[in-house]
């Protein structure tokens, strides 16, 4: 058994190593463009086909989740879902070499763990141990690797050419991947879908004028704000936003 994990994380290892190589290759040629949404008209459309799948799908499905769920039982899945995001983020803050942030992640991880019943309680937050917002697509930001154009993915959204890419390599540093039990893992993926689209609707509020623009922009304005580690000064100049 613990050879099998130990080939499986080597394997994982090598692959996320080419993901690197292939996203800076790809990006190599969209770092110097200079329109950041040159596939707009693909991209409204892929927009309102997502738009369609949540009318229909998603937003039913989360308005009926929220419903049927006592709040504290939706707190807990959300904490259960963030404490395994957690380890993502650990191991994103490795790969920065950010060992100061890397052992708070652990620290969250071990305590919500233990004293939080498996991460249905957040104990760590509250203990003074900030949560940190840390994945692949961050990695490659932190080492240089461009964004790349805009790009709204089918049923995932917004993104763009390194956080696309990016998708594969969190699938494999987060720790259901090792857990063999395809049933779980399915049903993990659906609960972690609605609570991400439960946390949606309460900033829906906030959408103006033509919400392709408003969430493209919100969307590129957040990524590079995380990547740059809230250090938006050096963005926007010395007067930040």
């Amino acid at each position: 058994m613990l050879n099998k994990r130990c080939g499986k994380g080597s394997g994982v290892i090598q692959r996320v190593l080419l993901w690197v190589v292939v996203l800076g290759w790809v990006n190599g040629a969209a770092a110097e463009e200079v329109n950041p949404d040159p596939w707009e008209g693909f991209n409204r459309k892929m927009f309102a086909f997502n738009e369609a799948v949540d009318e229909y799908l998603w937003l039913p499905a989360t308005k009926g989740y929220r419903y049927i769920t006592p709040e504290p039982v939706q707190r807990g899945v959300h904490n259960f879902v963030g404490n395994l995001n957690d380890v993502v983020s650990l191991f994103s803050n490795i790969l920065q070499l950010k060992f100061h942030n890397s052992m708070q992640d652990l620290a969250r991880v071990v305590v919500n763990t233990t004293f939080g019943l498996g991460g249905l309680f957040d104990v760590a937050t509250p203990a003074g141990v900030a949560k940190q917002h840390e994945e692949f697509g961050q990695v490659l930001g932190y080492w240089g690797v461009p964004s790349g154009p805009y790009l709204v993915l089918p049923f995932l959204g917004p993104s763009n050419i390194r956080d696309g890419f990016s998708w594969l390599p969190n699938a494999y540093l987060h720790p259901v991947t090792f857990y063999d039990d395809e049933s779980f893992n399915w049903s993990y993926t659906l609960l972690y879908a609605l609570d991400l689209r439960s946390e949606l609707m309460k900033s829906e509020a906030l959408i103006s004028g033509d919400r392709y623009t408003f969430i493209r922009d919100a969307y590129m304005q957040r990524r590079e704000y995380l990547v740059n580690d809230g250090q938006i000064d050096d963005i926007y100049g010395d007067d930040g936003f």
